[in-house]
């Protein structure tokens, strides 16, 4: 399913509706997936029947999200963690050299044991992600214990990031081969934010 919504995203004539749910309904997948990278523990429980082994997670994980895009996937994460800490940084691209610029940060006091899952839908030069994983571990957060979750990277992009933060984890549902002389992931989906929030 994960290619079903990534095909709709990607084409143009999707209208906004459509691009909305795709997005929505993408994030769901990805959410799902990211609890299996998280620690459980046993824990009995009794049903109307019998005494049952089952399992729980041991903590919620941290949802970092980069704005403004990245706040597309949060609900999805936040309704299945709802226990969760949330963080924002706001980056903003450079539109001739893909430069990231930081106008804003909030992040909650992280611990080295946290998990982190660091919300972005697109990656593309990989630059954005970079530096937002450097204010995670200043934050005191681990690198090993940071997930980059995304629709969309490129393959130098992850390059990029595995270069400068070789221990971070990644859930990403596609990695196109491209980037072009505006450093725009090919074949894509065009501007993410752009088509998601008319503006």
């Amino acid at each position: 399913m994960k290619d079903d919504f990534l095909t709709t995203l990607r084409d143009r004539e999707t209208k906004t509706e459509g691009f909305r749910k795709a997005a929505h309904q993408l994030s769901g997948l990805l959410a799902a997936e990211s609890s299996s990278f998280l620690p459980k523990m046993s824990s009995l429980v009794n049903s109307p029947m019998a005494s049952a082994e089952g399992s729980k997670l041991k903590r919620e994980p941290v949802l970092v999200s980069i704005l403004r895009s990245g706040l597309v996937l949060l609900p999805a994460f936040v309704s299945l963690y709802p226990g969760a800490s949330i963080g924002c940084v706001g980056i903003r691209r450079d539109e001739k050299t893909a430069a990231p610029h930081l106008y804003s940060s909030h992040l909650p006091q992280l611990r080295s044991d946290d998990m982190i899952f660091l919300l972005d839908p697109m990656v593309a030069t990989g630059q954005s992600a970079e530096l937002a994983i450097r204010l995670i571990k200043e934050a005191g957060g681990s690198e090993a214990k940071i997930m980059l979750v995304s629709f969309l990277a490129s393959s130098k992009g992850m390059a990029y990031v595995k270069r400068k933060a070789p221990d971070v984890h990644a859930l990403i549902a596609h990695v196109d081969e491209g980037l072009d002389a505006n450093h725009w992931i090919i074949p894509g989906l065009g501007d993410f934010g752009d088509r998601y929030f008319e503006t």
